[in-house]
């Protein structure tokens, strides 16, 4: 027998909008990183892009669970002696709040050139309005748990 895989130009890519409002941080993530990742797609092949595109909106309602409100630290290296940046996770929060969503994800896929193209097709915003109208994303709900 043989495996037959998708080529580039047979893989159907969707368009998702997901509402952020009230979600936990991790779980959300999660989610989307599957959905990125192309896991709940019947073509799903690891080592290809079988992915949809994802929208997430309203990126400062996200809430996070215990005391990472208060303990969690951002870091980045700029490359510099000395340049270890840590940001707290209230003032990301308050600055940017669509930056924490897209690093949760980000940090969910593969680490090398396949991840990176994942990533590109995540798109967050801080309020309600996105520039995908046109794309015409289909609305995803996400089960949360109460």
């Amino acid at each position: 027998m043989t495996t037959r895989f998708p080529s580039g130009n047979e893989i159907m890519r969707k368009w998702f909008l997901v509402d952020a409002s009230g979600q936990t941080l991790g779980r959300l993530a999660s989610r989307v990183a599957s959905i990125l990742r192309g896991k709940e797609n019947p073509q799903f092949t690891p080592f290809m892009d079988t992915g949809d595109h994802v929208i997430v909106i309203n990126a400062e309602k996200i809430r996070v669970t215990g005391l990472k409100a208060e303990q969690k630290m951002y870091r980045h290296y700029t490359g510099f002696p000395g340049g270890l940046r840590e940001e707290e996770f209230k003032k990301l929060f308050a600055r940017r709040p669509d930056r924490i969503i897209q690093q949760a994800v980000l940090g969910m896929l593969p680490k090398n050139k396949l991840g990176r193209a994942m990533g590109k097709k995540l798109k967050v915003y801080k309020g309600d309005k996105h520039d995908h109208a046109a794309q015409k994303p289909a609305s995803l709900v996400l089960n949360e748990r109460p």
